[in-house]
């Protein structure tokens, strides 16, 4: 299994999908939007919670190649924006070290 920093390296998105993360980041809200993504109220530390957006992001990144009926971009970009978010607070706390 490669470590969270391969994986999120190896990362590669649609330029739109990418910049409306990029954008959306600065207003990321950890107690407001991870529990509405992750779809449970208890937050994990953030490297977890790394790993299952990881995991959401790779199943709609498969529907979004399927063009899946059911496929949402605003979602997609929502779950991103969690990500890259989770990703600051991992790497802030890393270099507090």
């Amino acid at each position: 299994m490669l470590d969270l920093e391969t994986q999120l390296k190896l990362l590669e998105r649609p330029k739109l999908l990418a910049q409306a993360a990029r954008f959306g980041v600065d207003s990321y809200r950890r107690d407001s939007h991870l529990p509405r993504i992750l779809g449970q109220m208890d937050l994990p530390r953030p490297a977890a919670a790394v790993m299952a957006l990881l995991g959401k992001e790779a199943e709609l990144e498969a529907h979004r190649k399927e063009k899946a009926g059911h496929y949402r971009p605003a979602h997609h970009v929502d779950v991103l924006i969690a990500l890259l978010g989770e990703v600051r607070i991992m790497r802030a706390a890393q270099n507090r070290l």
